[in-house]
Order: structure tokens, then C-alpha cells, then sequence
């Protein structure tokens, strides 16, 4: 009967430091997702050259410009003109297009050595003449 009644209480509480310990781990799993999208909306930073879609975890799909982003939410204004306070831990899934500063000083660059190419070869092809 002892036993028994151990083993009740030991599968009890076994079973419950399962089912607990499944769901903390869930909530710390969207806690970082919600910090890694946080890094990556203010990353990409604010006005109407900041396009974002964003889908939350119930489905909803957001598609516009990031206005505005703070540490607890952020906001994204559709083609209508209507903003949508968003909490960054309702977000399941982000994409945005806009380049970063490195990436548009290298398109710069790239521009500006492909223009200093041109200008020598035709030079050069002045100078055969």
C-alpha cells in the first residue's frame, strides 16, 4: 500500500515537472523570438522607406511602413494610411526591404568605381584615335 501510494505521488509530481517545465520553455522561446525581432525592426528603422510584413501568431498578416518602434511595441502603417500598434511578442514571422547602410555604401561605391572604369577606357580609347 506504502509503495504504492509513493509511486502515485512520485509519477504525479514527475508528470507535472514535465508538463511545467514544456511549457516555460515555450514561453522563453517566444520571449527571444520577440527580442530577436525587436533588433531586427529597429535595425531596419523608421519612415515610409521602412516596408514590413509582419504575421502574427493568430494569423493576421500586416503589410506597410514601420512609423514608429519602442521597446515594448511598434507600429506599422498600411496603404490606407491606418496604424497597427503591434506588441513584438504577438509577432510569429517579420520581412522587410530596406537596405542597410553598409549595403548602400557599397551599391555607392560599386557605382563609383564602374563610372572611373568607364571614364579611363574611354580615354584610352581617345588616346588610339
Amino acid at each position: 500500500m506504502f509503495l504504492r501510494k509513493s509511486l502515485s505521488i512520485f509519477l504525479l509530481f514527475t508528470m507535472t515537472g514535465v508538463f511545467g517545465s514544456i511549457n516555460l520553455s515555450a514561453q522563453t522561446k517566444q520571449e527571444k523570438k520577440a527580442v530577436k525581432v525587436e533588433a531586427r525592426l529597429k535595425k531596419l528603422g523608421t519612415g515610409e522607406k521602412a516596408k514590413v510584413k509582419v504575421k502574427l501568431y493568430n494569423a493576421t498578416t500586416y503589410q506597410g511602413y514601420l512609423s514608429e518602434a519602442n521597446d515594448e511595441d511598434f507600429v506599422v502603417v498600411d496603404k490606407g494610411g491606418n496604424p497597427n500598434r503591434l506588441r513584438y511578442s504577438d509577432v510569429d514571422k517579420i520581412g522587410g526591404r530596406n537596405l542597410s547602410t553598409g549595403a548602400k555604401i557599397a551599391i555607392g561605391v560599386g557605382i563609383g568605381v564602374g563610372a572611373t572604369i568607364l571614364t579611363i577606357l574611354a580615354l584610352i580609347a581617345s588616346l588610339d584615335d
